[in-house]
């Protein structure tokens, strides 16, 4: 039994460094999906800004 303690005292560190590991990754891979998002809906309201711009400048114009 002192065999299996000593393979997860060995095991402990690597396990710790792969948990870390995924949690960095997921955390990148979250905060770019949210920034992605964000982007789109700022880039959407620009869009619809310059449009609604257009629009009264035509009205004006006519």
């Amino acid at each position: 039994m002192n065999g299996f303690w000593d393979a997860m005292a060995a095991l402990a560190p690597s396990v710790g460094v792969a948990i870390l590991f995924v949690v960095a990754i997921r955390a990148m891979i979250h905060a770019d999906r949210r920034e992605r998002i964000a982007r789109a809906r700022a880039e959407a309201a620009e869009d619809a800004r310059i449009v609604r711009e257009s629009r009264d400048d035509t009205k004006r114009e006519g």
